[in-house]
């Protein structure tokens, strides 16, 4: 899929892009993926470094609300999705999700990955979308800030948490 990107002309093998770069036409679903780079062990050790909770972006958002003089549980179990902060006086529960995990604009590269990728994302997407609207339907407000948000916008990040408080005096 061509983004941002303006479509000069097409040409038989390709379409041309501004600048004059060329990207090649694909079959439909015929995949991108390429293989893993790396041995099934050293795959093994990295997945098992990654956590699910206390990560960059959650820590960061924590800090920044912190500094604001917003007090939250966090990560209550006792509600879908388990939020990574929970303001329930307010009923209010905030989502720090990362881009690849969550699948940040999933379609566009879906078929990088090996369908074994795709299905996982895919099921993680579907087990969000789930969990937001039981959330939603039990009263709560529900606010998603997204990894590359909150590099990008940590100020912004904050204040949709705030108007999401506010919204629910």
């Amino acid at each position: 899929m061509i983004r941002r990107q303006t479509i000069i002309r097409k040409r038989k093998k390709g379409i041309i892009l501004e600048g004059g770069a060329v990207e090649q036409q694909r079959p439909a679903g015929q995949r991108r993926h390429r293989g893993d780079i790396m041995s099934v062990e050293t795959r093994s050790r990295v997945m098992a470094r990654i956590k699910g909770k206390g990560t960059g972006p959650e820590l960061r958002l924590a800090a920044l609300l912190s500094e604001v003089g917003l007090a939250w549980e966090a990560h209550a179990r006792d509600l879908p999705g388990r939020p990574d902060f929970v303001f329930r006086d307010r009923r209010v529960a905030v989502f720090v999700d990362g881009d690849f995990w969550h699948g940040w604009r999933f379609p566009v590269w879906r078929d990088k990955l090996s369908e074994a990728w795709e299905t996982k994302i895919e099921a993680t997407r579907l087990r969000d979308c789930r969990n937001f609207r039981r959330l939603r339907r039990s009263g709560w407000r529900v606010v998603r800030i997204w990894e590359h948000q909150l590099a990008r916008d940590p100020e912004g990040s904050v204040a949709r948490v705030k108007k999401a408080l506010d919204a629910t005096r």
